[in-house]
């Protein structure tokens, strides 16, 4: 079970990435692909090609923290952004999407949202 703050931002890599990449690997694909900074606490989120696994990378105070997921069974639904490299979501999108819920297909009501700073 994962336990996320609501100040951890979320970005999910549009493109498949080489999940036989560690932590080296995927910082440098958070930096150079996603233009993110691996070592802001901010959770990123990578798939591979099959969208059967998902990698998650996160910076710990001390290290970095890997949680991998594979699935027996279907696959993982990412949003889709065709101009962007990741997407942002929200905490609960993404409990969401690991229990398999295509987000796509989820309705929200309307609620307020304090504006995040850039």
């Amino acid at each position: 079970m994962l336990s996320l703050p609501p100040s951890v931002r979320i970005w999910l890599a549009v493109q498949p990435a080489d999940l036989r990449k560690s932590f080296d690997g995927l910082a440098a694909l958070v930096e150079h692909g996603l233009g993110g900074d691996p070592l802001s606490g901010h959770i990123f989120v990578f798939r591979n090609k099959a969208a059967d696994r998902i990698k998650l990378l996160v910076w710990d105070d001390d290290g970095y923290v890997i949680y991998y997921k594979r699935l027996e069974a279907g696959t993982f639904r990412f949003p889709t952004s065709a101009d962007q490299a990741s997407v942002v979501i929200r905490a609960t999108d993404l409990l969401m999407l690991l229990d398999g819920v295509d987000l796509g297909s989820v309705r929200r009501r309307p609620r307020y949202r304090r504006p995040q700073p850039a």
